[in-house]
């Protein structure tokens, strides 16, 4: 039987780092290839040794697939193709190829040349990487080969984000990366059609959370801001270059206009014009406000909201900062956390996700001692808020995908061990259209899902209004329903027509075949008496075969011989 193999070499029961090889009709596709926060070590790159101990990766690959540009999704990428070797097809969309090379350069920066650390990509590998990348339109079915064809969704999540579908022949996995059921301020909501695939493999950072209204939220986060900036305090909001800040943004934006705040608002330098120039880049992947109100009003061009400059952090009197990266691990934001943790006026907001191992996870876990570079210990006396405007999808938009998509089999990544182990179970015992089963397999584990090839047929419309005209209920979409047709099969395609739709599409006569029998009797009466006998014994027993008495007389006077 054939079967599809998935190994994750990174975000197996794990968050960060994602990076799922699939094996299927023959075909290697590598997705994702991210790098994790969480380590400053080699431990931060997937382990390509599972997939060749020698030689290039372009040899085992026949193509990789980014879903979006979050670092924990492609930043693992130059070293990937430019270090361990790969020259194969990189597989984006047009936002994801035009934004993940600077975030790449501001790691590199960070990473290099402020820590100094090696074995490191270099800008020009960025660059060189970068030219091995294929971009892709929202629904366009890209043949990579003969036989291996892709198809990218809208996921939500960030600007550029999408859902993969793989095939190969009548196999088929679908990809989701990171996705959002939930439109939000500036992107809609995660879409794919019903694909049935024999595999999904869905990320599963909130698996066991169900969020509560997205209005709620809003009102108590400006209200958390607001008390903060009235008692003289400063707001820190650790965000990523894209995606929640400008969510945040169009947020305060909008409250200190109607409020007439004076407080500033500030956003890390630079990042605000690169975003402004995306949003109105590919403005058809925001949601339809936006996408109605842009030629009047730019929602991405902040009145309120100024660059931010480091001498910034030093003033007086209360402010809001905007400040990458969002889970504090290095860069300006953790500079300006090191300034303001000792106030017990200011506030730390920690609007999404934040990766096992770095500093906004040690105290979101309420730790009031930090151990930074150099044995330095950092007293946390600023007041610590987590409030989720992540963009991932929760529990309940998990199972909407599982009902939107109907996979035959479920595979979690990009979650922690015990709350996939939660949403498994659920997912299991839900009851679906079809009986789904779930893995989660944990990094360099492989999981095997032996599949069931469909052979498709088209049924032709005659046969359909016909069965429909034979009465009985209406079918159910639902439901296998058995039909009688001749089966042609032409140019590598089946069908099924009616029996005489078949006779002219072929140019044949129709047969009639009429099968006898022939018994030879020994019976010393009359032949009109053993006719008789044997009529009376057929009417009791078998009637049901002949229409009539006469009918049955014929057969047998014209049929059976008796020799007596």
């Amino acid at each position: 039987m054939p079967d599809i193999k998935v190994t994750p070499l990174g975000a197996g029961q794990d968050v960060g780092r994602s990076c799922i090889l699939v094996s299927i009709g023959g075909k290697n596709i590598m997705l994702d290839c991210g790098m994790h926060m969480g380590y400053n070590d080699d431990r931060r790159f997937p382990d390509f040794s599972y997939v060749t101990q020698n030689g290039r990766l372009t040899e085992f690959l026949d193509c990789v697939i980014i879903s979006h540009f979050h670092l924990d999704h492609c930043g693992a990428l130059p070293y990937m193709s430019e270090m361990v070797g790969y020259d194969g097809p990189i597989y984006m969309t047009h936002p994801t190829k035009a934004i993940c090379p600077i975030l790449l350069e501001d790691f590199r920066k960070i990473t290099v040349d402020k820590k100094g650390e090696t074995n490191f990509f270099t800008s020009q590998m960025i660059k060189d990487c970068m030219k091995k990348v294929v971009p892709l339109n929202l629904h366009q079915t890209v043949q990579v080969d003969e036989e291996l064809e892709i198809k990218a969704y809208y996921a939500g999540h960030v600007l550029g984000a999408a859902m993969f579908q793989i095939k190969v022949g009548s196999e088929s996995v679908v990809y989701t990366g990171d996705y959002n059921m939930t439109p939000d301020r500036h992107l809609g909501a995660a879409w794919i059609d019903k694909c049935r695939p024999d595999i999904l493999i869905s990320e599963s950072t909130y698996a066991t959370t169900i969020r509560d209204s997205k209005r709620c939220r809003e009102r108590d986060f400006l209200k958390k801001v607001h008390e903060t900036v009235e008692r003289g305090g400063k707001v820190l909001i650790p965000v990523f270059a894209l995606g929640r800040a400008q969510e945040l943004c169009i947020l305060l934006e909008t409250f200190w206009e109607r409020m007439n705040l004076k407080a500033p608002i500030y956003f890390s330098t630079g990042l605000t014009e690169k975003a402004n120039h995306y949003y109105k880049l590919f403005i058809t992947w925001t949601n339809q406000k936006i996408r109605k109100t842009f030629v009047q009003r730019n929602m991405f061009e902040f009145k309120h909201i100024k660059a931010f400059d480091r001498s910034y952090a030093d003033n007086p009197g209360p402010m809001v900062v905007f400040a990458t990266p969002g889970m504090l691990h290095a860069g300006q934001s953790l500079q300006i956390f090191k300034k303001w943790a000792g106030n017990e006026k200011n506030m730390l907001i920690m609007p999404g996700y934040c990766v096992q191992g770095t500093v906004g996870h040690k105290i979101l876990n309420g730790q009031k001692k930090l151990e930074m570079e150099g044995r330095a210990t950092l007293d946390v006396k600023l007041q610590v808020e987590y409030m989720s405007f992540s963009a991932h999808a929760d529990a309940k938009g998990i199972m909407q995908l599982i009902r939107m998509a109907e996979p035959r089999n479920m595979l979690l990544v990009h979650g922690e061990a015990k709350k996939m182990e939660f949403l498994k179970d659920k997912i299991e015992q839900e009851v679906f259209v079809r009986c789904i089963s779930c893995y989660m397999p944990a990094n360099g584990e492989t999981t095997t899902v032996v599949t069931n090839p469909s052979v498709p047929v088209d049924i032709s419309l005659n046969l359909l209004k016909r069965e429909m005209a034979l009465g009985g209920p209406l079918p159910d979409a639902k439901r296998p329903r058995t039909m009688h047709g001749t089966l042609i099969m032409k140019d590598n395609s089946l069908r099924l027509v009616s029996p005489e739709q078949a006779l002219k599409e072929l140019g044949l006569s129709e047969h009639q075949l009429r099968f006898t029998c022939r018994v030879q009797l020994h019976d010393p009466h009359s032949d009109t008496d053993t006719l008789g006998r044997i009529y009376t014994h057929l009417k009791r027993s078998a009637s049901h075969v002949f229409p009539s008495p006469q009918r049955m007389w014929d057969v047998l006077l014209s049929d059976l011989t008796l020799n007596s």
